[in-house]
């Protein structure tokens, strides 16, 4: 499970330069160069998404969920690449688009429109770095920006959790999404049902959230920093809420 993505991505880069090899023989070498800079592009994520180097920042999304008009064009054969097959999966797919985990906590998959999103004017806890934010959320907003396959930073978890806590103490609902609602996003409220007082521990926390929402699957690296923040996590249960689980 470690290598997913940089395998997955590695893989599509060399068929991309494939078919450029292949066109340039047949003499089409104009149609052939968009092929060419696609592989290269796919080559450069396959390296920063490698957990050694496991780069996010890469893409330039924004802290408001953007991304600079440099990067949609440097980096578009891979963002629209996603976009396009996200959102094609979402519609073969019967999941729904998010879960209630508890009263006003959801988990699910990238909003790509403002009816996928819960209702309530919820705060966003965003975990992707390859999606843009859509218009919506209107409780607040945050990025954690993570490869798919990829684990969010223990510290970076903590920030997050620590916000989403803060929204949840003034009653507002809170939203946490990766790409399809199955790995970061459950890694980020695991945690967040911990904090919460929800769960004593996150591995209670993944069984609960499986009842609610069968598809999750995290791996092994997902796991590991939820241990690792579990060792020395800085937020504490709110006081006054009961353990249930």
């Amino acid at each position: 499970m470690g290598v997913g993505l940089s395998i997955l991505i590695f893989l599509k880069s060399l068929t991309l330069f494939i078919t450029f090899i292949s066109l340039k023989t047949l003499g089409y070498t104009l149609l052939s160069v968009p092929f060419l800079y696609a592989s290269l592009i796919s080559l450069l994520v396959s390296l920063a998404s490698h957990p050694l180097i496991n780069l996010p920042m890469l893409l330039g999304k924004k802290t408001d969920g953007s991304f600079p008009i440099w990067c949609l064009v440097m980096f578009s054969p891979y963002l629209y690449f996603v976009r396009v097959f996200s959102t094609l999966r979402r519609l073969k797919s019967k999941e729904d688009p998010f879960s209630e985990v508890v009263e006003g906590v959801y988990v699910g998959g990238w909003p790509n429109e403002v009816g996928k999103m819960p209702p309530g004017g919820v705060a966003v806890v965003d975990c992707t770095c390859e999606l843009p934010r859509v218009s919506g959320g209107m409780g607040g907003y945050m990025c954690v920006p993570t490869w798919d396959t990829r684990a969010c930073d223990p510290g970076e978890m903590e920030r997050a959790v620590k916000w989403a806590c803060r929204k949840k103490s003034q009653n507002v609902p809170v939203f946490v999404h990766c790409a399809y609602g199955h790995g970061r996003s459950v890694q980020v409220m695991c945690a967040l049902l911990v904090s919460l007082g929800v769960v004593d521990n996150w591995k209670n926390a993944e069984k609960l959230i499986k009842e609610k929402r069968p598809y999750i699957r995290m791996n092994d690296l997902h796991r590991k920093a939820l241990e690792e923040w579990s060792k020395d996590r800085l937020s504490s249960p709110k006081t006054g809420v009961n353990t249930r689980y």
